[in-house]
């Protein structure tokens, strides 16, 4: 009887740990959906930019404000998060909590430095007269960067939340399909502001 019980045990542990796999991957899915209409977004606004760019209104030119060496920089501290990122996905797929846990928070800091250099840059902009309302360029150029930015804070936001759930319960396989589903978010950020660095900084300042 001891034994029957034992194997019954056995099946429904395995039943509830496929039905968890199942339930990740239905959300990992779901969440690759959710950037497919992510990418239609960033897609409309770069051709409202591509449509605008060149309407100044008599106004400054992107080779005229953009100071590559600064966005350069901020690139670099997104593009480094990208792999520290990734140490993080390694670590928690090896269970290694605090591992997990200082990847994200070196990733938290590079973001935290691009989106500090990103505010300077606006803030930079509109006390020089700048600002989005000078011309239609600028009112594109705002909200192509500025989605992007916000995109950046969420990632960021939603990184903290991971990093104080995983530091109270573990490394869960609810926390890894979260960190996974960030993962994806992050890295998809990571390739809208290369096409972002290409488009608007360099071409702009050419």
């Amino acid at each position: 009887m001891s034994t029957a019980m034992n194997t019954h045990d056995a099946h429904e542990a395995g039943a509830h740990h496929d039905e968890h796999h199942d339930t990740g991957s239905n959300t990992v899915f779901g969440f690759w959906l959710y950037l497919m209409t992510d990418c239609l977004l960033f897609a409309s606004i770069f051709a409202t930019y591509a449509v605008l760019f060149m309407n100044t209104a008599g106004g400054v030119s992107g080779e005229d404000i953009f100071d590559l060496e600064l966005i350069l920089a901020g690139t670099a501290a997104l593009l480094f998060s990208s792999i520290t990122y990734g140490f993080a996905m390694i670590s928690a797929h090896r269970k290694n909590k605090a591992g997990t846990l200082g990847w994200l928070a070196v990733t938290f800091l590079f973001g935290a430095c691009f989106i500090a250099l990103e505010i300077y840059e606006f803030h930079h902009l509109i006390v020089n007269g700048h600002g989005p309302q000078a011309s239609a360029f600028l009112s594109a150029f705002f909200t192509l960067v500025g989605t992007h930015g916000l995109h950046v804070t969420a990632g960021m936001i939603w990184m903290v939340i991971l990093m104080i759930e995983v530091a109270k319960t573990g490394l869960t396989g609810r926390a890894i399909t979260r960190i996974s589903c960030l993962s994806l978010f992050w890295h998809f950020l990571d390739v809208v502001w290369i096409c972002v660095f290409t488009v608007v900084y360099l071409m702009g300042a050419i």
